[in-house]
């Protein structure tokens, strides 16, 4: 492993990701939890990130040692140069929201609660236009429109993703096929994918298996993959050709889905405005 410390925030993101797998399993919970939560490594304290990670403090001095730097601070340091690029922290809102749960003008009424689910969702959707990476949206869009079919596949809290994409595809007159596995038929579904197809593939923590082994049949197929997740580490993002990372807002235990329809949205236009591009060319 390379002792040469990274100076961007997107050089450490790519040497967390290329490696990870060689980590051992406590450096991986870390990795993990840095990838998923870049501004709490920038704001919080070591044994605050130790406590969301479930590992000890001295951990996070490996962790930092691992990439090459003296200790956790120049570690952060590199966090905090990404936060800074920003005018506003999402954490920062985040805490102050979390703040604003706690006091007494936020009771939990009916009136009170979809205040908070209001603010959360703004704040999540401020996110996700900010973050979301224009070139893998762009690429993502573009193998949709070429493929002779896009297949969609989605399941528990990814359903209503999918389904509102099989809708909206066939909208645009792209031909899209959901795939639902009613019946349990998940698989045999799955068997039609074709290299010239393509799978949308939707799931978030705690990963669905169901959807993971339609990406490893799609994979083994030779058919090309678009993963929406909440994490680049993630299971079903392991054999993505494209990677789209969305964070929705949670409360209540409760986890919107308001960005991932978003960016679904989204999505489906740009893969609109590629078929019109070819029609016009066609044409």
């Amino acid at each position: 492993m390379s002792q040469e410390a990274p100076e961007t925030p997107s050089d450490l993101q790519r040497r967390i990701l290329a490696e990870y797998k060689s980590l051992s399993k406590r450096l991986q919970q870390i990795a993990q939890f840095a990838v998923d939560h870049p501004n709490d490594m920038a704001l919080e304290t070591t044994a605050v990130i130790a406590e969301r990670a479930g590992v000890q403090p001295s951990a996070i001095i490996r962790f930092a040692k691992a990439f090459g730097y003296s200790g956790f601070s120049e570690l952060q340091r590199v966090y905090q140069t990404r936060l800074a690029e920003t005018a506003s922290s999402y954490s920062e809102r985040l805490r102050r929201l979390r703040r604003e749960e706690e006091s007494e003008t936020q009771a939990l009424t009916p009136q009170g609660i979809l205040r908070q689910f209001c603010q959360a969702n703004r704040m999540a959707l401020d996110h996700l236009a900010d973050e979301i990476d224009a070139e893998p949206l762009a690429k993502a869009a573009r193998i949709m429109a070429d493929a002779e079919c896009v297949y969609l596949c989605g399941q528990r809290r990814s359903f209503p993703v999918v389904t509102y994409m099989a809708y909206a595809l066939s909208q645009i007159k792209a031909n899209a096929c959901l795939l639902d596995g009613l019946g349990g038929m998940l698989s045999q579904q799955a068997a039609r994918l074709r290299p010239n197809d393509v799978l949308f593939a939707v799931s978030f923590h705690p990963y669905a298996e169901e959807t993971a082994e339609t990406i490893r049949i799609a994979t083994e197929q030779g058919t090309p993959v678009v993963v929406l997740t909440d994490s680049p580490l993630s299971p079903v993002a392991a054999h993505a050709t494209v990677c789209l990372e969305v964070h929705d807002a949670e409360l209540h235990n409760f986890r919107s889905l308001t960005a991932s329809m978003c960016l679904a949205q989204a999505l489906t236009v740009a893969v609109g405005l590629n078929l019109n591009d070819e029609e016009m060319l066609a044409g």
